[in-house]
């Protein structure tokens, strides 16, 4: 009886706990945004004006138009030295340039910028998932061209880290899989699905 107990318990909490923590994150997100942005909208109009959502669809507006700001020439050499000063800072530079570095993996233009492709590469008898970030390593300026090698990402399973590997062509095999799918079965440890 306890056993029965227990399991289905634990189906209940595999069920119940992505579902929640997903809600509780948006919940948490859109809250604190909503917050933050209240303050700086009630210093533009008087606070009865005020209606709940205000700040969410600032924030919306706010991120468009930076996105469409991004494609002017002006601003993008704004940020280019912003980037520049912000890296001459210690402690600064280490974060700030982790965020952005990890912001890269999102898409842009309806297509992943720095996640190419899904490959599988070999080494001796293993095959390990891998993600493509370099069609020529040579680009990172670590290895000639004559090299042959590509730079494939094989992040680690239930955390954010892993290991950017030059690997040569030949080891490794791209795989049919989107790159959503195979971030999926790869940072689950392989207890998620193949490709959806």
């Amino acid at each position: 009886m306890f056993r029965k107990l227990r399991s289905a318990l634990v189906s209940g909490l595999v069920v119940v706990m992505p579902i929640g923590l997903t809600l509780w994150l948006l919940w948490w997100f859109g809250s604190s945004t909503e917050s933050l942005l209240r303050q700086a909208i009630t210093l533009v109009i008087p606070l009865e004006y005020y209606r709940p959502g205000m700040g969410i669809v600032a924030a919306v507006l706010l991120l468009l138009s930076a996105g469409f700001l991004l494609n002017a020439l002006l601003v993008r050499r704004m940020l280019a030295a912003w980037d520049t000063f912000l890296d001459r800072i210690p402690v600064v530079k280490t974060i700030y340039g982790a965020i952005r570095d990890f912001t890269k993996l999102l898409p842009a233009d309806g297509k992943r910028r720095d996640l190419k492709r899904v490959v599988l590469a070999r080494f001796g008898d293993a095959r390990l998932v891998g993600f493509v970030t370099r069609d020529d390593a040579s680009e990172l300026g670590v290895v000639k061209h004559e090299d042959a090698l590509v730079a494939v990402y094989f992040p680690m399973s239930y955390q954010i880290g892993g290991y950017t590997v030059l690997v040569p062509r030949s080891a490794i095999t791209q795989l049919d899989m989107p790159v959503e799918s195979a971030m999926r079965l790869v940072l689950t440890g392989g207890l998620s699905g193949g490709p959806h």
